[in-house]
């Protein structure tokens, strides 16, 4: 028997993916889109779980000024249409760690995953905060390279990548 594993797709929003986003989420829309979808369809099809998650700022005037994206009850915030969508799991976060949500949290104790399997949006943010919240609780995590894409400097990139290492995440 092989290990019980889940997808899980991090910040697939319209804000960062469509023609309206701002400049500074240049994502090459089409090519993630598609990578991220064979892998939703590579774990579908056999049999993992596939997790879809939303980054959601609170709908405050501050806000809409300060971030202008991920906005609650936007479009912007809602799943980019061209990701595939195979299954009804999708957990809302507030902050970059999907884990910080209990509700997700509680799905994946249920569920007895062993292995997690991040994609999605932005390689170094939100994912790698969530690989680091999952090793800190215990978790197995990786990150799919070839689902993820950043828009952060290298500077950032590289004190991201230190402590991934760090965490002993792998990145495959």
């Amino acid at each position: 028997m092989s290990n019980k594993k889940a997808l899980i797709v991090i910040d697939m929003q319209n804000d960062y993916l469509w023609e309206k986003r701002k400049k500074q989420f240049s994502y090459d829309t089409k090519a993630l889109t598609e990578s991220v979808n064979r892998l939703i369809h590579s774990f579908a099809g056999e049999g993992s779980d596939v997790i879809y998650i939303r980054h959601i700022i609170q709908n405050l005037p501050t806000n809409r000024l300060l971030f202008g994206y991920s906005i609650a009850g936007t479009p912007g915030a809602d799943i980019y249409p061209g990701v595939d969508i195979v299954s009804d799991l999708c957990f809302d976060k507030l902050l970059g760690d999907a884990l910080s949500n209990q509700k997700l949290r509680e799905h994946i104790s249920r569920c007895g995953y062993e292995e997690l399997h991040l994609c999605g949006l932005d390689r170094y943010g939100c994912v790698t905060a969530t690989a680091l919240g999952a090793a800190k609780r215990g978790y197995k995590a990786y990150i799919l390279s070839a689902g993820t894409e950043t828009v952060l400097p290298e500077k950032k990139v590289t004190k991201q990548q230190k402590r991934l290492e760090k965490a002993g995440i792998t990145m495959i």
